[in-house]
């Protein structure tokens, strides 16, 4: 692994540590205040706060995630090269997509 790579992935890791603990927190809040999924989705809508912590949220992942089964992937198995990281850098770009569709989807809704 690069340098680069491993600064990138432990970087990610703390962010993805703060983000995880305030997600689960928010998660266990509204579920013992009784919010419902139209309560919450009514206190998301157009709440940039909310678009810029779990936009943050999904870059981190997008960023993390690919390169640890980058790394899973060259030790167990004899894929290396090119192939590996273009099939990194894909999945990488599936994840940000997805998750940022994802993230304006509630935003929005």
């Amino acid at each position: 692994m690069t340098a680069l790579l491993f600064l990138a992935q432990r970087a990610t890791a703390f962010v993805l540590a703060l983000a995880v603990t305030i997600h689960l927190g928010t998660i266990l809040y509204a579920g013992h205040g009784g919010l419902t999924a139209a309560d919450i989705l009514a206190r998301t809508r157009g709440n940039l706060w909310f678009l810029a912590f779990y936009g943050a949220f999904v870059v981190a992942v997008a960023i993390h995630a690919p390169i640890g089964l980058r790394n899973v992937l060259r030790e167990w198995t004899a894929w290396r090269g090119h192939s590996l990281d273009l099939a990194s850098a894909l999945f990488s770009i599936l994840l940000l997509v997805l998750g940022l569709r994802a993230v304006f989807a509630v935003y929005s809704a």
